[in-house]
Formats: C-alpha cells, structure tokens, sequence
C-alpha cells in the first residue's frame, strides 16, 4: 500500500511538473508570439514614420516656398502701389500703341499730356487714340490736335515708292485720380516707347 502511495505522489509530481511544463511553454511560446506582433508592429510604426518624416519635411519646404512667394507678391504690389506717374503714363501709353505706329516724344505738363509720333495708317492712329481713353489715367476725350502726311524718300533710295507717314500730334489730360509729380517730366524725343 506504502508502494501505491509513493507511486501515486510520483505520478502526481511528475503531472504536475508535466502541467507546468505545458503552462510555461504555452506561456512562452504567447510571449514569443506577441513579441512578433510587437516586431511587426514597431516596424511598421517606424516605416510610416519615416514616411510622415519626408511628408513633413516637404510640407515645410511648401511653407517656406509659400512665405516667399508671398514675400515677392507684397514686394510687387508694393513696387506697384509705389510707381510713379510718368511710369504709369509710359506704361498705358506703351499697352496702347497698335501696330504700325511710332511715338517720337510724350510730354507732361502739370495734368496736360502731349503724344506725339508717327503712323502708317490713320487707323491706327484712331485706334491708338481709342485705346488710350479705355484705361482711368486719361479723361476723355483726347484730341488729336494734328495730322499731316509727309513722304518719306528713304524708301525710293532702295527703288521703291516714296513711303506716306502720318505725323501726328495727340493732347489728353491726366485723371485727377492718377498720383501727382513733378510738372514738366518729359521723355526725350525718340526716348519714349520706340515702336511696336
């Protein structure tokens, strides 16, 4: 009976230590499982950290990009806000000037602007008269004070007809909105817009 007793704890101690052998593995082999998944998980953690990395670096590389565009548009309108009036004047006279016309001198007199050139055409010299009254520098109306034909022989030099220019003069007045300057600013003959 002694003999059964003893056998008996033999079997209970090795189904225990076989019981905590299984409990330790199972709880080993979970550990090892999880660790794995831990792995993966850092791994991937660190991969769309390096992908947010090159994402925030490019959006600050657009901030900074972003701020000096907007520093160049403040400096253009500040350059622009900041003109002055003969600059204006040159420029609409400039944007108004159709094919086939020349300025040979643009004088400003207090608010009297004097245009003087030449033509091909007297279309041209009517459409140049129009588009300087579309923009707000000059009040209309502006008057052509006046035109003549002269023949030009430099062509028949080269075995051509005589060529017909239209000299002409324009006058307008600057809108009481333009900025003010200095009264007297005159371009030089020939100096003002040469000819589209």
């Amino acid at each position: 009976m002694a003999f059964d007793v003893g056998q008996r704890l033999t079997m209970a101690c090795s189904l225990i230590l076989v019981v905590a052998a299984l409990l330790i593995g199972g709880w080993y082999w979970s550990l090892n499982e999880e660790s794995a998944r831990v792995d993966t998980e850092i791994a991937a953690a660190q991969q769309e950290a390096a992908r947010l990395q090159s994402l925030l670096t490019e959006v600050t590389q657009f901030e900074a990009r972003r701020g000096q565009l907007q520093q160049r548009v403040a400096l253009i309108e500040q350059l622009r806000s900041g003109q002055s009036l003969p600059v204006q004047l040159l420029d609409h006279v400039s944007r108004s000037m159709p094919d086939m016309l020349w300025l040979a001198e643009l004088e400003q007199d207090g608010t009297a602007l004097t245009i003087s050139g030449r033509s091909t055409t007297l279309i041209a010299l009517s459409d140049f008269v129009g588009n300087l009254g579309r923009g707000s520098m000059l009040q209309k109306p502006i008057e052509i004070v006046q035109s003549r034909v002269e023949s030009v022989s430099g062509a028949a030099a080269q075995g051509g007809p005589p060529v017909e220019l239209i000299t002409f003069e324009v006058k307008a007045q600057i809108a009481p909105s333009a900025p003010a300057t200095a009264p007297g600013t005159t371009a030089a003959p020939g100096a003002a817009v040469a000819g589209h």
